[in-house]
């Protein structure tokens, strides 16, 4: 039996070299020693509609429900689409919200992003935060990772290169641990 801590990670973003998701590949890699990740894809979660979820939850929302609640943890790398979080990430946690026992309530939560701009997701993550609050997620506030000109710091398959970056992830997971922990 594991005493690790159990974080459920995913991506807000469908771009098959996305920078977003090789932040969840590098949080993987950098983890702590106490800290499992598990890595859970969005992208085949179907937009949110009332008809269909009055016919049954999909099978992967129902999977990604039992994840999220099995998670000690949950960790979202989110792009910044027009000042706000992309609609695939909005669409999957629509899903889940609708979902009774809640599965986010009073999840440990942390959120980080990439961006090639000078801003790297500030906004988008501001807005994942308020929408956290609907579904009561508990987000660690600080330390922060907003990855900035995220060209520089990736390559071409959007793996992690930058040595400073990773050192304030690795900081940010221990963090994330400690915050985890205080909360359970």
């Amino acid at each position: 039996m594991s005493n690790k801590l159990k974080v459920l990670a995913f991506s807000g973003s469908l771009r098959k070299n996305s920078f977003n998701s090789g932040l969840v590949r590098a949080v993987k890699e950098l983890k702590p020693e106490n800290m499992e990740i598990d890595i859970f894809d969005i992208n085949d979660i179907t937009m949110y509609s009332d008809d269909l979820k009055d016919g049954g939850f999909p099978d992967i929302v129902k999977l990604f429900a039992e994840k999220i609640t099995s998670a000690d943890g949950i960790l979202i790398a989110t792009p910044e689409y027009n000042y706000s979080i992309p609609g695939v990430l909005k669409n999957a946690i629509d899903w889940v919200s609708r979902i009774s026992p809640q599965p986010f309530n009073e999840k440990p939560t942390a959120v980080m992003g990439a961006s090639p701009g000078m801003l790297g997701t500030v906004r988008a993550q501001m807005h994942l935060r308020q929408i956290a609050i609907f579904v009561n997620m508990i987000v660690m506030n600080k330390p922060e990772v907003f990855v900035n000109f995220a060209r520089e710091k990736f390559d071409s398959e959007s793996n992690l290169t930058d040595e400073k970056t990773k050192e304030i992830i690795r900081k940010f997971l221990i963090a994330f641990s400690s915050w985890i922990e205080k909360l359970k």
